[in-house]
């Protein structure tokens, strides 16, 4: 964790006011619990209206699961959000990657392994991360695949989880009881 306390705490539910009740009760009774929600449920009209955003990226978004969580990853470890990180290898497990993928994904596009599509992929949030632009010989790749609200999706599922990450890091949001952070690297 680059904090080891947090700078802006989760708020306990015994001490949520209406309007963050309001809120965190359009989440299961799981979410509620996670510290991410707690603390940003701080600045109630922010948090209102980043989780419709949140929501569609996470849930709606045209990208299949398994790329989208390939991505938000590849975003958590670049980022260094070991929150990100591991609250995503929950829900990457349940998409289908396993555990050598999770690990693959920390060395990277060029990790041997890989398809090339998801190599493709991986390296296009790389780009957007060093260039905040996808090369044209990525995009093309990716557009013998992807459609266009695909391509659309992919570029705003790493700009909000780069964000997100950006939040979590500089908020110092713990991991939470169930999780563990980054696994060992050589």
């Amino acid at each position: 964790m680059k904090l080891h306390n947090p700078r802006i705490a989760p708020v306990p539910e015994d001490q949520w006011t209406p309007a963050q009740q309001a809120i965190l009760e359009t989440l299961s009774p799981y979410r509620r619990q996670m510290n991410v929600y707690r603390t940003l449920v701080r600045h109630p009209a922010l948090a209102q209206r980043f989780f419709v955003f949140s929501r569609y990226i996470l849930a709606e978004s045209t990208l299949p699961p398994r790329d989208r969580e390939l991505v938000i990853l590849r975003v958590g470890w670049l980022c260094q959000s070991e929150y990100e990180w591991s609250r995503h290898t929950i829900l990457a497990r349940r998409v289908g990657l396993s555990d050598e993928e999770l690990c693959r994904i920390i060395a990277g596009p060029t990790a041997p392994g890989w398809s090339s599509f998801d190599a493709t992929l991986l390296q296009a949030v790389d780009e957007l991360h060093e260039q905040t632009c996808i090369s044209d010989a990525t995009w093309t790749m990716l557009g013998q695949r992807y459609s266009e609200q695909q391509l659309m999706d992919l570029v705003f599922t790493v700009g909000e989880y780069t964000l997100v990450s950006m939040a979590l890091n500089s908020f110092g949001v713990q991991l939470d009881p169930e999780t563990t952070g980054f696994p060992p690297t050589e």
